[in-house]
């Protein structure tokens, strides 16, 4: 009989924990005592089943069946667990359903794969196509081409108890594969040939590949957890911590990736019992997440564009793109305008990147063509439908569609007409109606037409997130803090009116959405984009700055990379230059204009480092310094206005480590570096987030599902600088906003904000109350923000 299970429990705060060797459970577990007095409800654990040995982040996971034993193995977890009870706070757990390590001397259904091939129990566990490369599992591991390595691959006889192995495997440096019996004798070529994989050049990875990958990593493989068998064995471990009540709910990584993410959802929602879970999804301006998916929401990405959004300048931010345009000249599409790049962008990593998910996509759509019934889908080349795939998906604007009806909406005729325009012949551009008619659900709905739909939805989202996330938001700069997981760089602004439709939507309808403002993927932490933001304010003395300390133009690779690097040096401040260095290597990689991760040009990238130590890193760096220490009380405005927002708005806040206080960190690994707990410089941050915890700790019921949320609208002659707005009548949240314009204009003079009925009490300086019409310069004498709680009637 199955016990009954408790009713799920909605954290009313999250926090963020980067496990690691460095920082395993027990590590966690000395940090309980400093969290649960900070406020927040639950843990967040980023992935803690087992991993890649040394892995630093634990999204390559080798064995869904056990917890990572280089963090303290089941035991720790179990122990960290109880601490965390002792303390009033639960467990989130941060599940990966999407991919596995591709790592097989690790990995053991992998192994058992590659040694018996499609035949093996777990052959349906992984993403193959079985059917290319002469059903072999193509494995790009080697550093040249065969011939040159052929010497470096050493057969030997290998035992491992784990994988349950003892007998002859083909080594090359790490990398151990095992050999089908009976051909350990073998001349290499033949032996090769003889196996259920290839070893092949890495390089081969990008058009030959024939497993499905995380977006283009080839050291993760994809798994079918659509089927229900590989479902149930990669999610068992994780069900019975859930049943154990070791873990209280779910985020879930990457679920664009899956086959059929609503269906995996429900399954999930089944199988936990309908605990909280939060899905990583994208959601671009104005698209909305499934209504049918049985999630309490997304992990925040949205919140997080409409809060940095309040706090960039519209006017300021179009002017500071017309002197990033003027000082770096950029063309249009390769960073000039901000949809011509991404389509460029995409073209690159359609082509590119991702050739060989188009390639079998091609295969599918080329194999329903040929087999049709249908005359009209006949006669279709295999390049004409790999031209119509590719335009069709470069116009995409959205991670993925999720059905039918949701192609017929985002695949739509007018990209069909800009599809087949590129198309010399007319009636070959046809295949792009062939294309477009499977997607719609319009060929039939066969296993064909389904796996083509489904392997569509899944390139498109790698596709979008190679292309924007990781190219287009490295080469489009002329504000960093709008380039950010989930940010729209073409139209960075929020105007408070959007903002409270946004929040007034959300508590209607995703009341229990996870919110966020940093985390371990974004671009850079949330205190670094609050000093961007002041530089849409003061455009002219950004390019006056500027100007002074690049007037020699002396070793500079390119004004583009020179732009970001001092924006990066000003949100930053004064650091390690190791950072620097580090964090701009990785930008231009990424960017792949002048060079790439796997396309290096070392002439390139050592005129990077030295610009980088003699320019933001040297004496320059100074002038950028002294205009950061000028602007400091409007950065201050920005990073505390948007953590209270963050705090007191609809949803379930998630903190990452380190942010409760001043937290500047640029793009992994810099925000991996290890936390202290309790921060070493608390500082008013600190001691605003604990307070707006621990206000949400005390009264849950005015920030759950069943609360309200109302804008509160200031008066008078900088009320555009003051957003307010009340939670269930109970509590008042104020902010500054656009604090530098605020003081060129006069301050606020005698702007006010219309409290609702009471008395308010200031919880960061409780001798401070306020009723009806209170001055607004008087609310922020002490603080660019204020939290006031309801305290009595007048």
């Amino acid at each position: 009989m199955t016990p009954e299970r408790p009713d799920p429990v909605v954290p009313t705060a999250t926090y963020r924990l980067q496990l690691q060797p460095a920082f395993p459970f027990d590590a966690a577990a000395a940090a309980v005592p400093y969290l649960a007095s900070l406020g927040v409800s639950h843990l967040h654990l980023s992935p803690f089943l087992e991993a890649v040995p040394g892995s630093t982040h634990g999204y390559d996971i080798v064995d869904p069946a056990r917890v990572r034993g280089e963090l303290g193995g089941e035991d720790g977890l179990r122990a960290l667990a109880r601490t965390a009870r002792e303390h009033g706070l639960g467990l989130i757990a941060d599940i990966v359903p999407n991919h596995m390590a591709m790592s097989p001397r690790h990995n053991r259904p992998l192994w058992e794969v590659l040694r018996e091939g499609p035949g093996s129990p777990y052959a349906r566990w992984f993403d193959i196509d079985w059917e290319a490369q002469g059903g072999q599992v193509l494995m790009p591991l080697l550093g040249q081409p065969l011939g040159a390595v052929s010497d470096e691959l050493k057969v030997e006889r290998w035992q491992d108890a784990h994988l349950g192995y003892d007998g002859h495997v083909l080594r090359y440096y790490d990398h151990v594969l095992p050999l089908r019996e009976g051909t350990e004798e073998l001349p290499l070529p033949q032996l090769v040939d003889a196996q259920w994989y290839r070893p092949v050049w890495w390089r081969l990875a990008r058009t030959e590949l024939n497993y499905r990958r995380f977006f283009s990593i080839s050291e993760l493989i994809g798994v079918r957890v659509e089927d229900p068998e590989v479902f149930a064995a990669t999610h068992g471990k994780l069900l019975e911590l859930l049943d154990d009540g070791v873990v209280e709910g779910l985020r879930v990584d990457h679920p664009d990736g899956l086959a059929d993410p609503g269906g995996y959802l429900r399954r999930l929602h089944g199988a936990s019992g309908g605990r909280w879970t939060v899905v990583e999804k994208i959601l671009a301006d104005g698209e909305r997440l499934p209504a049918g998916w049985p999630v309490a929401g997304t992990t925040g990405y949205d919140a997080l564009r409409h809060v940095d959004g309040l706090f960039t300048d519209p006017a300021g931010a179009g002017e500071l793109l017309g002197q990033y345009r003027r000082f770096a000249a950029p063309q249009a599409d390769r960073g000039g305008h901000w949809e011509a790049t991404v389509r460029r962008a995409a073209y690159k990593v359609v082509t590119h990147e991702l050739a060989t998910e188009v390639d079998r996509l091609t295969r599918v759509a080329n194999r329903i063509c040929a087999t049709s019934p249908d005359p009209a889908l006949r006669d279709r080349a295999p390049w004409a439908l790999r031209t119509a795939l590719r335009e069709l998906l470069v116009r995409l604007e959205v991670y993925r569609p999720y059905t039918p009806g949701d192609a017929a909406s985002l695949v739509t005729e007018e990209a069909a007409e800009e599809a087949r325009r590129t198309f010399t012949v007319p009636e070959e551009g046809g295949a792009v109606d062939v294309v477009r008619n499977l997607l719609l659900g319009r060929c039939g709905d066969g296993p064909g037409q389904a796996e083509f739909r489904d392997r569509f939805a899944q390139t498109a989202s790698a596709l979008r997130a190679k292309s924007v996330e990781d190219t287009a938001f490295y080469r489009y700069v002329p504000l960093l803090s709008a380039t950010e997981v989930g940010g729209g760089p073409g139209s960075p602004a929020v105007s408070p009116e959007d903002f409270h439709a946004y929040c007034a939507r959300v508590q209607r309808d995703w009341p229990a959405t996870g919110t966020v403002l940093s985390t371990h993927d974004t671009k850079r932490s949330a205190d670094v984009r609050a000093a961007l933001a002041v530089l849409t304010e003061c455009p002219q003395r950004w390019a006056d700055v500027l100007a002074e300390v690049t007037r020699t133009g002396e070793g500079v690779p390119d004004a583009q990379l020179a732009w970001a690097a001092w924006q990066t040096a000003f949100g930053l401040g004064p650091a390690d230059p190791e950072r620097l260095q580090g964090a701009l290597l990785k930008h231009v990689r990424e960017a792949g204009l002048h060079t790439a991760w796997t396309e290096q040009e070392p002439a390139y990238e050592a005129a990077v480092a030295a610009f980088v130590a003699a320019g933001p890193g040297g004496a320059p760096g100074e002038a950028v310094a002294a205009l950061r220490g000028v602007l400091e009380p409007y950065v201050r405005a920005n990073v505390l206005g948007a953590a209270l927002v963050h705090l007191t708005m609809p949803g379930v806040p998630d903190l990452y480590q380190g942010t409760e206080s001043e937290y500047r960190a640029l793009v992994d690994p810099d925000n991996r570096r290890p936390a202290s707990f309790p921060p070493e410089v608390p500082g008013v941050k600190a001691e605003l987030t604990g307070a707006a915890l621990r206000l949400r700790a005390r009264r849950p019921g005015v920030f759950g599902d069943t609360a309200t949320y109302a804008p509160v609208v200031a008066e008078g002659p900088a009320a555009a600088h003051c957003l307010a707005f009340a939670r269930s009548g109970e509590v008042v949240t104020a902010i500054t906003r656009l604090s530098l314009r605020l003081a060129d204009t006069g301050g606020w003079q005698d702007t006010r904000l219309p409290l609702p009925p009471g008395r308010w009490a200031d919880l960061l300086a409780p001798e401070r109350e306020f009723t009806g019409h209170a001055r607004v310069a008087e609310l922020f004498a002490r603080l660019p923000v204020a939290l006031l709680e309801r305290v009595g009637e007048e």
